[in-house]
């Protein structure tokens, strides 16, 4: 079993073992394939050591990937709340960031539905 950014890659094809890595998605996975020249319909158990390395020194050196990654997204959400933006309160009140409407739906974001009494005329 490979172990690449630290993680255990499955015995897969390498296009899709890649997307195992938090921050590589298909398109990334194939453009680093296509880089390292590595087949990437060769199952994941059959790429030799320097194949592997290969890959390996290819998304450290370029990509932004697992720890790193988190730790950047996790500062720029940081950002936004302390510089206050409407964003920022959002993220801050657990509500959807992104536009969607909270008088229906959004129950990902805000949680266990909690019934309020009193509402009925």
């Amino acid at each position: 079993m490979a172990r690449i950014a630290g993680v255990d890659l499955p015995n897969k094809h390498v296009n899709v073992s890649l997307t195992y890595i938090y921050g590589i998605g298909r398109s990334s996975a194939d453009a680093i394939c296509k880089r390292a020249k590595v087949d990437p319909n060769k199952m994941m158990n059959d790429l030799s050591l320097d194949e592997v390395n290969d890959l390996r020194k290819l998304i450290e050196s370029e990509y932004k990937v697992e720890g790193r990654l988190r730790s950047e997204i996790g500062l720029n959400i940081k950002r936004l709340m302390d510089i206050g933006s409407y964003r920022g309160l959002r993220h801050r009140k657990g509500l959807p960031v992104r536009g969607q409407r909270t008088r229906t739906n959004s129950r990902t974001r805000k949680g266990k539905k909690k019934t309020v009494a009193g509402k009925k005329k």
